[in-house]
């Protein structure tokens, strides 16, 4: 079996080595974890005939207002193709706002509208309604640690678009 070094852990807990088991199963942790974190926005998206492309396009230009079509682009690592099929059923239902950029007139400039806003509240109330249980259950040390795993697990170009608040909670 393959073995990997990891530092100690904060409690004082010293994992020296992993064996492709114990990471088998932190996998399989992930997938299963994954599908219970999108099974509640998923429900919610299929009643709109939306997909989990639609929730992520939701969900950054919520947290930028005013992001434009090429950023988002590189936040979300989609086509051009795919993310305007996406934003098109958007704009035409009435979401998402394009505007043309004020400096730059090729720009667009994407905002949620009243409606959007709401779809997103809905979708990351049932998201964060989860998380809250398992943090609460697993405590701020783990939270701590599971939170520098996924940054650690984030490709070095796209980890620069990830942030937390400024109290550094989730």
């Amino acid at each position: 079996m393959t073995q990997h070094s990891l530092a100690p852990s904060q409690s004082g807990e010293s994992l020296l080595f992993l064996t492709d088991e114990q990471l088998r199963k932190g996998i399989e942790a992930m997938f299963f974890a994954y599908r219970g974190f999108t099974a509640d926005p998923d429900r919610l998206l299929e009643s709109y005939g939306y997909g989990r492309a639609h929730h992520r396009a939701l969900h950054f230009i919520h947290r930028a207002p005013g992001t434009t079509v090429n950023n988002l682009l590189t936040i979300l690592g989609v086509t051009k193709q795919s993310l305007n099929r996406v934003l098109r059923r958007l704009i035409d239902d009435g979401l998402v706002q394009s505007r043309v950029g004020r400096q730059d007139k090729r720009e667009r400039h994407l905002f949620l509208t009243e409606a959007g806003t709401a779809l997103e509240q809905a979708l990351s109330d049932a998201q964060r309604a989860r998380m809250r249980v398992a943090y609460r259950a697993a405590g701020p040390e783990a939270v701590a640690g599971f939170r520098k795993v996924l940054e650690a697990m984030m490709d070095p170009e796209i980890r620069h678009y990830y942030s937390t608040s400024k109290d550094g909670q989730a």
